[in-house]
């Protein structure tokens, strides 16, 4: 009893599609894994201030394709794509990948991100802003921007006491053993004067397989008419 699995990968090839796609052998399985780390951990922390939302990766043959989700594209983008060939130059020399192509995608609703509303509680507790209200504003801006339930906790010494702790806060539905369910989770670390606190959010988006079942229905329906 008791033990967690991640949302994200309870729901892989239902409701939740894979983040890396590509195939290797035995040998070149840790290696193309490990560059995958290291792409994502090199775009996280050289574009931190443009808010990375997700790094999706494809390979196919001696073909690389990187494509990044952030608040703020322009950042990555630079003037005239000027950036995307700097990061482009980079990714080459971290890869044995011959032809490289970077796709940058804006987040238009990043209050339903749940890795961007993670670091960006992360950021207001570095600011020594209080932990309950940096959690309130992110449920209720995600309530706002139409989840249909969210929660949030932090985990650490909250406020600098001897013991560390728990803390949490939840709005509307979680049904986290639902697989229809559509749940974003995200964590991110708040480096504090008194030392690391974690912050994990799950957002409930709604269930997605009624959505498609509803699609199905129509097109069939459609398809129908015209006989």
């Amino acid at each position: 009893m008791g033990q967690k699995v991640n949302p994200i990968g309870f729901r892989l090839g239902i409701t939740k599609d894979w983040k890396a796609k590509w195939y290797a052998d035995k040998k070149e399985y840790g290696k193309t894994l490990h560059e995958d780390i290291a792409i994502r951990e090199f775009i996280n922390r050289r574009y931190k201030q443009a808010g990375i939302g997700d790094v999706l990766i494809e390979r196919l043959g001696e073909k690389l394709r990187v494509k990044i989700y952030a608040v703020r594209p322009g950042i990555v983008i630079g003037r005239k794509g000027s950036k995307v060939e700097e990061l482009n130059k980079v990714l080459k020399s971290m890869t044995n990948a011959k032809d490289i192509i970077v796709n940058v995608d804006e987040i238009r609703r990043p209050e339903l991100n749940a890795k961007i509303v993670a670091e960006d509680i992360a950021t207001q507790l570095e600011r020594r802003v209080s932990h309950r209200r940096a959690m309130k504003r992110a449920v209720d801006m995600a309530m706002k921007a139409g989840a249909k339930g969210i929660k949030v906790q932090v985990g650490g010494r909250i406020g600098g006491v001897d013991l560390a702790r728990k803390e949490w806060i939840m709005e509307g539905r979680m049904p986290l053993q639902t697989l229809r369910a559509d749940i974003d989770y995200g964590t991110a670390r708040a480096h504090t004067k008194y030392g690391i606190l974690g912050i994990k959010v799950w957002i409930y988006k709604g269930d997605k397989l009624s959505d498609q079942k509803d699609e199905i229905v129509k097109r069939i329906e459609e398809e129908l008419s015209t006989i």
